[in-house]
């Protein structure tokens, strides 16, 4: 029969339906972001962007020009904008702020056609370090709180344009969703004495029913209460509560799962759409003994519906031990 399972995190229940049990085949995946004649993040269409703000490239090669590997550029269609002060007034029972803040891309590539696990590691590495120095950057303006990376590949899972590439908002306040993990997190500590990331990366790692790899930093699992049919996190196996506190050997083990783990999904589920988020500590929180930054990859499988939105709760067909072994056991 279904289950009901709480989030030890944020204390948000889903309901797995194990009778509605569904394998990797079972799901119809929508397909991918229609390709086009052009493509502004392609080598060469370095002019068809805004400015680049920084990019790892050939020693002798100029900004906005051939020769790099990783780029990243403003948002050409910025959600909040860097210019302006925030300006944060009351209109009676009200509150109400200018949209300030900062959306960037990160070209993950120069070629179109090459997903971040069929990169080489180093170029992974690369893509990672780079997330770091932007993070860094941005923290030094004082109007901002937050900084979400994150990934969507797939029109499923919000996706304009096909080349593979990642996005970076500094918002001036801290998100809802971050709040509320924070919180959890938290409460969990002041009880236990201990971090809530910490025991979930400890459990997993004795029971095994849900871990899919590790190395020596790094575990990739599937969630006790997943919203979402394989929804899959990376936790570092040392606590640190912020992302842009991770060290050069750190990135080399975490390229290394990142690649892997996403290249099982893609052959398990057949090339799906998917989001990933980094999860980090709000930029004024540095050294948070309860919180525990890891990277969420969703692949974009079932729909969010009546149910879902009137209630919270969440509803999975796949068990999560049971997508934890599809993933462990693909064929390499």
């Amino acid at each position: 029969m279904p289950e009901l399972r709480k989030d030890p995190v944020i204390g948000r229940w889903v309901i797995i339906s194990a009778e509605r049990g569904k394998r990797p085949s079972d799901f119809a995946i929508e397909k991918e972001v229609p390709e086009v004649g052009f493509c502004p993040f392609c080598a060469g269409q370095e002019d068809k962007t805004p400015p680049e703000i920084t990019a790892y490239r050939e020693e002798k090669s100029k900004a906005d020009s051939p020769g790099w590997w990783v780029r990243v550029v403003p948002n050409k269609f910025p959600i909040l904008q860097i210019e302006g002060h925030l300006n944060r007034v009351g209109e009676g029972m009200y509150d109400r702020m200018n949209g300030v803040g900062a959306h960037e891309v990160i070209i993950e590539t120069p070629d179109h056609h090459k997903e971040i696990f069929e990169l080489e590691n180093k170029r992974v590495e690369d893509i990672l370090w780079i997330y770091r120095d932007r993070i860094i950057d941005l923290k030094k303006d004082v109007r901002f709180q937050y900084i979400l990376i994150f990934k969507n590949r797939g029109i499923a899972a919000g996706a304009s344009l096909s080349h593979p590439h990642s996005q970076l908002i500094a918002t001036p306040i801290v998100p809802k969703r971050v709040k509320e993990e924070i919180r959890g997190a938290k409460s969990y500590y002041e009880y236990k004495e201990r971090c809530v990331f910490c025991d979930i990366v400890r459990q997993e790692i004795n029971t095994r029913e849900r871990l899919i790899i590790e190395n020596e930093d790094f575990v990739a699992i599937e969630p006790f209460a997943p919203r979402f049919p394989f929804e899959t996190w990376i936790l570092p196996k040392v606590h640190n509560c912020s992302f842009e506190n991770i060290q050069k050997k750190e990135v080399v083990n975490l390229a290394q799962i990142l690649k892997e783990i996403l290249e099982r999904i893609n052959k398990v589920l057949d090339n799906p759409p998917f989001n990933y988020i980094i999860h980090s500590a709000p930029l004024n929180n540095s050294n948070l003994p309860y919180y525990h930054w890891h990277i969420e990859i969703i692949p974009k499988l079932t729909k969010v519906a009546g149910f879902e939105w009137g209630t919270g709760f969440y509803i999975n067909p796949t068990p999560p031990e049971e997508a934890a072994r599809f993933l462990r056991e693909v064929e390499e």
